[in-house]
């Protein structure tokens, strides 16, 4: 067995580190690659066609360059727009994506009534509506799309102060009551938005479970690269991996501190 997989992570921002923690704890001995495509965040921004076009041609550099034995695409944008042009580009090789977890949440609901706090473009797509009629046609779901989280949650990431009514406002709309039930799933359906959490959690009016897709998706990037021989002991020591950034800007010591804390240190 091979014990030592190069994982490489991608987001257009810092919501992947969310997901790579969770990787980390997964995977430990594992050899890992964090990039952040901030110089186009936020991918909402984009066009759909050019969004494609970026992260193809973004992708075949970094494959290149890092060889990685899996690709994991952090970014619920990227994932239901470029998984497929990915996937058909490089066969051999494992992308794992990120979609919204609207299906355990309506499975554990007990009030049936859920929420997906999503991007605008998130929500706007077919990909989760089909998501909700497959999987959660016996719930009343809220579609939220925020406009503001993501960047929020990169300015708490950088240090900065971030103001909790700007985020109550967004998160509020989650919040639901029925017929003397309430909301009691809120699906976070961006990897930004865990990041947050604590916040969320004071914020709420009422508790709620918050759904995080990143372990389920650290699940299954340990799966897949069992099944392509690599194994994996929780007693091995984690790596030490690199974070990259499109942009080239400085990182703020705030930054550096939450990178090493995901045992990541900033590329030169």
């Amino acid at each position: 067995m091979n014990t030592t997989a190069k994982i490489l992570t991608f987001d257009s921002g810092l919501g992947g580190l969310t997901v790579h923690a969770e990787i980390l704890r997964a995977c430990p001995g594992a050899d890992h690659v964090y990039v952040a495509d901030d110089a186009a965040f936020p991918y909402g921004h984009l066009g759909e066609e050019a969004l494609v076009d970026r992260v193809m041609a973004l992708m075949g550099e970094l494959i290149a360059a890092h060889r990685p034995n899996i690709v994991v695409i952090a970014c619920n944008t990227a994932s239901t727009l470029v998984l497929p042009h990915l996937r058909a580009a490089w066969p051999q090789l494992p992308f794992v994506g990120t979609v919204p977890a609207v299906k355990p949440a309506a499975e554990q609901s007990h009030t049936h009534l859920i929420s997906v706090l999503a991007t605008p473009g998130t929500v706007a797509r077919d990909y989760t509506r089909d998501l909700v009629r497959a999987y959660a046609a016996h719930c009343e779901v809220t579609l939220v799309g925020s406009q503001h989280l993501a960047t929020l949650a990169e300015a708490y990431m950088r240090g900065e102060m971030v103001d909790d009514l700007q985020v109550a406002a967004e998160i509020m709309p989650c919040f639901v009551e029925r017929d003397g039930q309430r909301t009691d799933h809120v699906v976070l359906a961006c990897t930004h938005y865990p990041l947050l959490l604590d916040a969320f959690r004071q914020l709420a009016p009422w508790s709620v479970d918050w759904v995080d897709p990143a372990p389920a998706i650290a699940r299954r990037v340990q799966h897949v690269l069992g099944e392509h021989s690599f194994s994996f002991a929780h007693h091995e020591r984690m790596r030490e991996g690199f974070a990259h950034f499109t942009s080239g800007a400085p990182i703020p010591f705030a930054l550096t501190n939450a990178l090493r804390a995901r045992h990541l240190a900033p590329a030169g």
